[in-house]
């Protein structure tokens, strides 16, 4: 065997090998791509049926609220952000930062707003307790998340 042979050999098997190495890390730096677009701001939990009996009083009202979380380290600007529910009842986000890391509530009823708890001043509630569907969009109108819950059969 020649010495022009085997170094033709030895680089095609070079080629071979990275042609493989290549192959295998493409699908995992995509999916490393996937990660970063996962969601920042998410609809965390809700409590749709307020404890007890529903009365619409200050307290029963603001025990029916849905939380919001920013997963990233930077604050976002939730400002003219909205959250809406099936019937098309809105809150609109005014002039709230929300930090990183941190999550705020959404109460139903009146209070006073702080960095972790926003009232939407309303006086009957807005959340179904049966099934409903809580829709979370930014200030350019884009769904950012959604949130269902129920069946089909009853609504408050």
């Amino acid at each position: 065997m020649s010495a022009s042979s085997t170094a033709r050999r030895i680089a095609a098997t070079a080629l071979a090998a990275g042609a493989i190495v290549s192959a295998v890390a493409l699908p995992a730096a995509a999916h490393d791509h996937d990660d970063r677009r996962a969601p920042k701001v998410e609809i965390s939990r809700v409590q749709a049926d307020s404890p007890g009996r529903d009365n619409r009083s200050r307290w029963s009202l603001n025990a029916e609220w849905v939380e919001i979380t920013n997963n990233s380290r930077h604050a976002v600007n939730l400002d003219g952000w909205t959250l809406r529910d099936s019937d098309g009842n809105r809150y609109r986000f005014d002039d709230y930062r929300l930090a990183g890391r941190a999550t705020v509530r959404i109460h139903t009823g009146e209070g006073r707003d702080t960095r972790t708890d926003l009232y939407q001043d309303r006086r009957n509630y807005m959340w179904d307790n049966n099934r409903d569907k809580a829709t979370l969009k930014d200030d350019h109108g884009r769904t950012v998340d959604t949130e269902s819950w129920g069946n089909r059969h009853h609504r408050r």
